[in-house]
C-alpha cells in the first residue's frame, strides 16, 4: 500500500483541524468551565476555532464562564494560531536541535508568506524572538495599570493574557467581569492600555516580512522589498483615513480627551483584532459599513492578522489604476507587478467578497436578522476578527457551523484551502483566444 503523501497545503489545513478537534474536547471537561459543568461540544468547536483562527467571536463570555484551565487552553490556542501551527512545530524540531528538512522549510515558506526557502529557518528564529519580546514587553507595560486595579497574581495573568491577545490580533479579552462581552469598554479613556493595544495589534498584523525589512535596513525606506513598502504603505491609510472619518464624522460628540483616542482605537482594531472600547452596535450604519471593510481587507501576509490582506487590496488598486490609465502593467515604487499576483488577488477577492455575501445572505434569512448585522457576523468570521452587534451568542446551531467555517478559511487562507482539495492542473489548453466585451 502506498502512503498517503500531503503536500504543504494540506498539512497547514490538516493541523489546524486536528488541534480544533482536540482543543474543543479539552475545553468540553468540567475542568474547563467555571461552575465545573460538561460543555456543548458544538459550543467548544467554536470557541476553539476562533480561538486558534485568531478571531475573538465568542459564544461565553471568556472571563466569567471559562475556568484558569479553560483560559489557558484558549491562550496557547491564541499563540498557536498567532503564529501558525507549522512554526510552532519548527521552534520546537529547532530547540530539539534536530534539522529542519527540506519539506518543512518549504511548508514553513508557505506559513510565512515568505518568498524564498532560503534563510527560513533563521527567519523563523527571529521571528519567535520578536513575538517573545513585544508579548513580554506589552505585558509589563499593560501590568502598570493593572497592578492598580487587582492582586499582583491577577494582575500578571491579566497583563499577559491581553497582550497576547492584542499581538495575536485575537481580540479575546478578560473584562467581563466588568460586564459580560463589555470587551475594553471600561477602559476606553485610558492611555496607558489603549496606547499598548494599538501597538500590538500594529506590529502583530505587519508581517515578519516587514520586521526584517525594517531591522536590517531602520529608516531606509527604498531598501525595503516591495511587500513591506506596500504594507507600510496601506497600513498608514488604512489607518489614518478611517480615524479622521470616525473623528469628525461618528464621535464628535465625544470629549476631546478621548475623542481621537476612540477614534484611532476603532480604526485599528477591524484589522483584525476585535477589541472595543465602545459597543459596534452603537455605531452609525456608515461607520458599521466603514468597519466592514476594515475587517475584510485585514492584516497583512505572513502576518497574526487574518482578512484578505492589506497586499491583495493595494494590488487589486494599483491594477484599477493602471488600467484607468491604459498602461500595459501595473506599476508602484518603480515596480512592475506580475500577472501572477494580479490574477491571485482578484482571486482571494472574489473568494473573500462571495463568502462574506452569501453566507451574510443566509444568516439573515435562518436568523431573521438585519442584513446589516449578518454581513458585520460574517465579515467578522472571515476576516477573523472577532468583532459583532452581538449576535453571536443568540446564533443557530446551523449559523455557528457556517461562522466556523468562515474562521477557519480566514485563517488557512482560502487560495490555501482551494489548493489544498483541488488537484494541480498546471497546463495549457490550447484553445484559441476570442475577446469579450466587458464593462
Amino acid at each position: 500500500m502506498n502512503k498517503l503523501k500531503l503536500n504543504s497545503t494540506q498539512i497547514i489545513i490538516g493541523s489546524f483541524l486536528l488541534v480544533i478537534l482536540f482543543s474543543s474536547l479539552l475545553l468540553t471537561l468540567p475542568i474547563s468551565s467555571r461552575l465545573g459543568v460538561w460543555t456543548n461540544f458544538l459550543d467548544c468547536v467554536f470557541t476553539a476555532t476562533s480561538s486558534l483562527c485568531v478571531t475573538g467571536l465568542v459564544v461565553f463570555d471568556t472571563a466569567t464562564y471559562w475556568s484558569l484551565f479553560g483560559q489557558i487552553i484558549i491562550l496557547i490556542l491564541i499563540q498557536i494560531g498567532g503564529l501558525g501551527i507549522i512554526m510552532i512545530t519548527s521552534i520546537i524540531i529547532i530547540i530539539l536541535g534536530q534539522k529542519v528538512s527540506l519539506f518543512q522549510r518549504t511548508t514553513l515558506q508557505q506559513t510565512l508568506s515568505a518568498q524564498q526557502v532560503g534563510g527560513i529557518v533563521k527567519l523563523t528564529k527571529f521571528i519567535i524572538k520578536g513575538t517573545i519580546f513585544f508579548e513580554l514587553l506589552g505585558a509589563s507595560i499593560l501590568f502598570l495599570h493593572f497592578k492598580n486595579e487587582f492582586t499582583i497574581l491577577k494582575a500578571i495573568w491579566l497583563s499577559l493574557f491581553h497582550s497576547i491577545s492584542a499581538f495575536c490580533n485575537a481580540g479575546f479579552d478578560l473584562m467581563g467581569f466588568m460586564g459580560k462581552f463589555s470587551s475594553l469598554s471600561s477602559l476606553q479613556s485610558n492611555v496607558l492600555v489603549n496606547t499598548t493595544i494599538m501597538f500590538l495589534i500594529v506590529i502583530g498584523g505587519l508581517g515578519f516580512i516587514v520586521w526584517d525589512d525594517i531591522v536590517k535596513h531602520k529608516f531606509d525606506f527604498h531598501k525595503y522589498k516591495l511587500q513591506s513598502k506596500l504594507v507600510l504603505f496601506t497600513t498608514f491609510f488604512l489607518i489614518l483615513f478611517p480615524t479622521l472619518f470616525f473623528y469628525f464624522f461618528e464621535f464628535n460628540d465625544y470629549p476631546k480627551d478621548s475623542r481621537f483616542l476612540v477614534s484611532i482605537f476603532q480604526s485599528i482594531t477591524p484589522r483584525t483584532a476585535g477589541f472595543n472600547t465602545i459597543h459596534p452596535a452603537y455605531l452609525s450604519d456608515a461607520s458599521k459599513g466603514l468597519t466592514i471593510t476594515l475587517m475584510l481587507i485585514g492584516g497583512s501576509p505572513g502576518s497574526t492578522a487574518g482578512g484578505m490582506k492589506t497586499t491583495t487590496f493595494i494590488v487589486m488598486l494599483i491594477s484599477t489604476f493602471s488600467i484607468f490609465r491604459k498602461e500595459n502593467e501595473a506599476t508602484i515604487f518603480n515596480r512592475r507587478i506580475r500577472i501572477e499576483i494580479i490574477r491571485n488577488a482578484l482571486a482571494i477577492f472574489m473568494m473573500y467578497i462571495n463568502l462574506f455575501l452569501i453566507s451574510g445572505l443566509i444568516l439573515c434569512i435562518i436568523e431573521d436578522i438585519s442584513l446589516l448585522e449578518a454581513l458585520y457576523e460574517t465579515s467578522s468570521a472571515i476576516g477573523t476578527v472577532g468583532s459583532s452587534l452581538g449576535i453571536t451568542t443568540k446564533l443557530s446551531n446551523v449559523s455557528k457551523v457556517i461562522i466556523i467555517f468562515l474562521m477557519y478559511m480566514g485563517r488557512v487562507g482560502g487560495l490555501t484551502f482551494i489548493y489544498a482539495i483541488m488537484p494541480s492542473l498546471n497546463k495549457k489548453s490550447g484553445y484559441i483566444y476570442e475577446d469579450v466585451t466587458v464593462g
